[in-house]
């Protein structure tokens, strides 16, 4: 019979790996950005490759977050949980080694192990925190995006002060991956495996309306979320900005989507659906958008007014997955299928965004669309945070 302290230290381990695992699924790609320029120098890549060194493990979760579910039926949960731990760190390790074709091997490998963890950690909610979906769902984002920032602003500085440079500096966050690895191997030995079914035959979320709002909401989150991250520092420094002020500035933009992601579930449990807040931050980031395309001396307002609503965004498409689910293993096929929609279109909406500057010669233009993407992700919110459920 489990006594009162063993139920305790199996939650405690519960959350602590939890903790550990979204921790893990940002930081091997945000820590690369930093010093991609030294990259680039250090073994002689055009600026197009080196531009896909970021674009590879979005393509990469648009390839693989269809399969997850149907491995997970297979394997369970936690079992496919800690095989992706082991995949990301040997991804990472292998992207270090002074080998040129590691480079995209390792990439293509901790890209395939992030999307398992992003498709399967809302099903883990549902299933772990069933009646704490929001809150739980607010603290994984929140993790994600401290470690994806502190990854990013301890690139350089590492790759300045370690022995090998910008490969030891990309390469430590293995270490970091071990630790979780070493807390979620215990919930391998229980008896009972956790398993989210194998979706039914016959029934997919493909066929579902309401899951294809959930994947055009998630789109549309990602677009404007990368697109920001990729573009704004340069339109901030074409507008006047320092280039250290426009650094600072996306930096802010982070920490508040990291805000938000803490602030809207406490906003949720008072309401009964979430179309308001969908719908309400979709016009805050257009708001931003507009601010800085009509009044660009107001950037700094424009970019917190931008990371207000795009913070919000983010947050519920990665908590639709969940909330917009029946039961895990609808959420695990549900967030299967909108990941892959989502970043598929992710990574192709930063590179159009600079087609567009670059066909347009200045930034009116693709700014004008994010405008326009904006809206149409208002309307999309209002029906994809409608009180309804996908069942598979």
């Amino acid at each position: 019979m489990r006594t009162a302290n063993e139920g305790t230290a199996r939650r405690v381990l519960m959350i602590a790996g939890f903790l550990l695992l979204a921790a893990n699924l940002r930081a091997a790609l945000t820590s690369v950005g930093p010093v991609l320029e030294t990259i680039r120098a250090d073994i002689g890549l055009t600026a197009g490759e080196a531009g896909f060194i970021g674009t590879l493990p979005l393509l990469t979760f648009a390839v693989v977050s269809p399969q997850i579910p149907r491995l997970a039926g297979k394997l369970g949960t936690d079992r496919l949980l800690w095989l992706a731990l082991a995949l990301l760190a040997t991804g990472i390790v292998l992207r270090s080694l002074p080998v040129t074709g590691l480079l995209w091997v390792g990439t293509v490998l901790l890209g395939a192990a992030i999307a398992a963890g992003n498709v399967l950690m809302p099903s883990l909610i549902k299933r772990d925190f069933p009646d704490h979906v929001s809150a739980a769902t607010g603290v994984y984002t929140a993790v994600i995006g401290i470690v994806a920032s502190t990854a990013a602003g301890v690139a350089v500085p590492m790759a300045d002060a370690l022995p090998g440079g910008w490969r030891t500096a990309l390469g430590v966050w293995a270490g970091f991956v071990l630790v979780a690895l070493a807390v979620w191997t215990p919930r391998l030995s229980r008896r009972t495996q956790r398993a989210v079914p194998e979706v039914h035959k016959g029934r997919t979320p493909w066929r579902s309306l309401l899951a294809w709002e959930c994947a055009v909401f998630m789109a549309l989150s990602a677009t404007g979320f990368y697109t920001v991250l990729s573009w704004y520092p340069s339109i901030l420094v074409s507008y006047g900005t320092t280039a250290t002020a426009a650094g600072w500035l996306l930096f802010a933009y982070q920490i508040i989507g990291v805000v938000m992601s803490l602030v809207v579930p406490l906003l949720l449990v008072r309401l009964r659906d979430q179309r308001a807040v969908a719908s309400t931050s979709s016009l805050l980031a257009m708001v931003g958008y507009l601010g800085l395309l009509v009044a660009p001396d107001l950037a700094v307002v424009w970019v917190l007014v931008t990371g207000i609503g795009a913070g919000a965004l983010f947050f519920l498409a990665l908590a639709f997955f969940s909330l917009r689910a029946a039961d895990p293993r609808s959420s695990a096929a549900l967030s299967g299928m909108g990941q892959s929609v989502g970043y598929l279109v992710a990574a192709v909406g930063p590179t159009l965004f600079g087609a567009l500057h670059d066909a347009t010669g200045g930034w009116r233009v693709p700014l004008s669309v994010l405008v326009g993407v904006a809206a149409a992700h208002a309307l999309i919110g209002l029906r994809a945070g409608r009180d309804a459920h996908v069942e598979v």
